[in-house]
């Protein structure tokens, strides 16, 4: 019975050499790429949104923007409503996160709490597009309601549960004069909103400055005789 033909060492070596080159070859790119390549498509999605509006925005303009091929944002986006989910993800989430996790020390006011807070993210509203997606999801909601519940339960459900929090405290500490901001969370909120559609929609040529709005609502508010 003849003997099995051994293969030499150095033929298994060069082998599972090139086993190892096909293995290589196959793996996909780095947790850092595809990361900087789902914000590059985010981004580029904002600008196509922002230019184009939601209904006329392609993701093959999106992917052009980005600088990708046609079919890269589906990897990460199976829809153009996801994409939005994405943006608000991206631009919006984070930032008022971290808004979010901070906490009121035992001496502060809610007043100087919601200044420290809300105040400066606000100060930042128009040069950070913030508004401008506020504004799109406004635009383009009753035609496309996905957006609005995207924006909704990321952005403005959040923010309202935070002032519903704070208001019976600040009730509690003497700051309100009364309950009204307890009653109606939205008054807090509502000249954000104002100068929101005032400075792009309704009167463009003179802009409002969202934060001193505000600011200037907190102190209509907040004038209870803890504050005098």
């Amino acid at each position: 019975m003849p003997k099995p033909k051994q293969t030499p060492a150095k033929t298994l070596t060069s082998n599972a050499a090139q086993r190892s080159k096909r293995v290589t070859r196959a793996r996909g790119p780095s947790p850092d790429k595809t990361a900087h390549t789902k914000a590059s498509i985010v981004r580029a999605a904002l600008a196509e949104f922002l230019d184009k509006g939601f209904a006329d925005s392609t993701i093959a303009g999106v992917a052009q923007r980005a600088g990708v091929a046609k079919g890269t944002p589906y990897r990460y986006f199976a829809t153009k409503e996801a994409l939005f989910a994405g943006v608000v993800q991206q631009e919006l989430v984070g930032a008022l996160g971290e808004i979010l996790e901070e906490r009121r020390g035992r001496d502060e006011s809610v007043q100087a709490f919601l200044r420290r807070t809300l105040l400066i993210a606000l100060g930042e509203i128009e040069r950070k597009g913030r508004a401008a997606i506020a504004r799109l999801v406004i635009v383009e909601g009753v035609r496309f309601p996905a957006l609005v519940e995207i924006y909704r339960r990321e952005m403005f459900d959040p923010v309202l549960d935070q002032i519903k929090r704070l208001a019976p405290v600040a009730r509690r500490r003497g700051e309100l004069p009364d309950d009204r901001l307890i009653r109606h969370p939205h008054l807090l909120i509502a000249p954000v909103w104002m100068g929101i559609l005032n400075n792009q929609l309704i009167d463009r040529e003179h802009p409002i400055d969202i934060a001193r709005l505000f600011e200037a609502q907190l102190e209509l508010m907040f004038s209870g005789e803890a504050q005098r």
